[in-house]
């Protein structure tokens, strides 16, 4: 089985290592500071995001942590590594890492109802066989992608309260991102065809997701 340090240089592969390098630290280095400011923090929730997770396969954790009576502090990560080496006659994939913060300002109380949000994000990605004229171009499942990308936008969500420990939470972001990428041929080993950035405007979140209320 390919080891997570294996993973991980796959996806570092290419030209854009240096950037894509610099990206994975970001990620990792606001989910540890998140993991550490959770340990001050009087009421913090885990959750998973079962839309986000489902619908791309992409195992995902985030963590929220109470800032002030209508303040909240959300961070977390998705990690897809499947068929991210690919083989000869199948390279379609969706391999990426992405992380984001997000500030949370709630109408109520924290943690229930109505909320807005301001976040950030980043990702790392490999990805082949789709089409998503949206992030690269039309015809783009004949190629794959190779690159990183940043952003931030707004949001709207609610929370729903389910149990003691228990609640699910849908939500809903717009913004900007910028993409940096190598263009390939889809085929495993594939020639590349050039390098591209991008700017895109739309969709930068949407989840629902369940929540488990630490304390």
């Amino acid at each position: 089985m390919m080891q997570y340090h294996q993973i991980f240089n796959e996806l570092l592969s290419g030209e854009t290592t240096k950037y894509i390098k610099m990206n994975k630290i970001a990620i990792l280095t606001i989910f540890f500071a998140g993991i550490t400011l959770a340990g001050y923090s009087q009421k913090v929730t885990v959750k998973t995001n079962l839309l986000y997770g489902g619908y791309t396969y992409t195992p995902n954790l985030s963590m929220e942590v109470g800032l002030g009576k209508r303040s909240t502090l959300d961070f977390g990560a998705g990690f897809n590594p499947w068929n991210i080496s690919g083989v000869e006659n199948d390279n379609k994939k969706l391999a990426h890492l992405l992380g984001q913060v997000e500030y949370r300002y709630w109408l109520c109380q924290k943690f229930a109802g109505h909320f807005f949000g301001i976040h950030a994000l980043g990702t790392q990605f490999n990805i082949a066989g789709y089409e998503l004229p949206f992030l690269f171009e039309k015809g783009s499942k004949n190629y794959r992608y190779q690159g990183y990308g940043y952003g931030a936008g707004i949001s709207y969500g609610y929370q729903f309260y389910l149990g003691k420990r228990w609640s699910l939470e849908a939500n809903v972001g717009v913004g900007y991102a910028r993409l940096h990428y190598d263009k390939y041929t889809c085929k495993k080993c594939g020639e590349k065809v050039g390098s591209q950035t991008k700017n895109y405007f739309g969709p930068t979140k949407a989840g629902i997701s369940l929540i488990y209320i630490i304390k």
